[in-house]
């Protein structure tokens, strides 16, 4: 499997270049006027609303949004654990109930509890031996690679929550899957546990293998996620290469020790176009600019000093598309 660009809508971010959206790796991943809601009445709750998503294979995509966005139920729906109300949802070809008992399609989700009297290593040749003698066979590979060969004879009872939700990537990987959905999947996790996750995750998608993962770690889909799509209240509000849609705002971070010349900079810094957002917190002056090479000269011909410049994050994208 080929690592991919995405071909599809996106509402509000640059649009991809022609080469990704002519890509032809195969879609695996298909959400097609997908629409979820729970309850009635006065008690009706739009969870996803009209929802469009195509991902190809080998693709790593990032699923953001503040919570309530419906990001977990389109996940869930992705997995077959719920239906939509309406549209149509595809994993391989399939519907997602198929992908999932045959173990193409992969899970570590925030729901679902692990059997606590059981070890991790018990609990893990359990769920190996629902799928075959292949999967049995590489559960010390998948043991390893979840790093919980020292927690074997440990019973999940007595895991702490990032040590569970490593088991549970260990039953994600015991059937090989084609495909892996990741709910939050490092919640809990130290910072080193964190890491050795995100190693084995990139290896794995070099490898080729599709990754769609919901986070609230903007930093983590910034670094990971080479395709980014933001819901809000239960639609797509974004969808683009992750790099594109962090300078889809345009602006840099400008920021510079003044001294004295504070009061004057920021009355010439007003007049000029495309500057924002002015800020003078005593001798130190920040903003945002469209140019910010044209702010930089404007400051040191000021005798400005400790000039920093910065290029948008994915959070100040993510805000600017989920503020409203």
């Amino acid at each position: 499997m080929n690592n991919t660009s995405v071909d599809g809508s996106a509402p509000q971010a640059a649009t991809r270049p022609a080469s990704e959206a002519l890509n032809s790796d195969p879609v695996v991943l298909e959400l097609r006027g997908v629409t979820r809601h729970f309850g009635s009445g006065d008690r009706r709750v739009q969870a996803v609303d009209g929802v469009d998503l195509s991902i190809r294979r080998g693709e790593v995509v990032a699923l953001l949004g503040p919570n309530g966005a419906g990001k977990t139920t389109t996940l869930d729906m992705l997995l077959g654990l719920t239906q939509p109300s309406t549209g149509s949802v595809q994993v391989l070809g399939v519907t997602p109930e198929q992908a999932t008992s045959s173990g193409a399609i992969g899970a570590v989700l925030q729901t679902g509890g692990l059997l606590g009297d059981l070890t991790v290593a018990e609990t893990v040749r359990l769920i190996a031996s629902l799928y075959g003698a292949g999967a049995t066979t590489r559960v010390p590979e998948v043991m390893d690679r979840a790093d919980l060969g020292h927690l074997a004879r440990r019973r999940v009872s007595k895991c702490s929550g990032g040590e569970q939700q490593r088991v549970k990537f260990a039953l994600a990987m015991v059937s090989d899957p084609d495909i892996l959905v990741l709910d939050e999947p490092t919640a809990g996790m130290d910072v080193t546990a964190r890491r050795h996750f995100w190693d084995v995750m990139r290896a794995d998608a070099d490898a080729g293998r599709t990754i769609v993962f919901a986070t609230h770690y903007l930093e983590e889909a910034e670094q990971f996620a080479r395709r980014t799509v933001v819901m809000h209240r239960g639609a797509v509000v974004a969808d683009a290469p992750t790099a594109l849609l962090r300078a889809s705002l345009g602006e840099r971070s400008v920021s510079a020790t003044v001294d004295a010349a504070g009061a004057a900079l920021v009355t010439r810094l007003d007049a000029t176009d495309g500057v924002l957002d002015i800020r003078l917190d005593g001798d130190r002056l920040s903003l945002r600019a469209a140019d910010s090479d044209a702010v930089a000269r404007i400051l040191l011909d000021h005798g400005a000093h400790d000039l920093e410049i910065a290029a948008p994050t994915l959070e100040t994208a993510f805000t600017a598309l989920t503020e409203n």
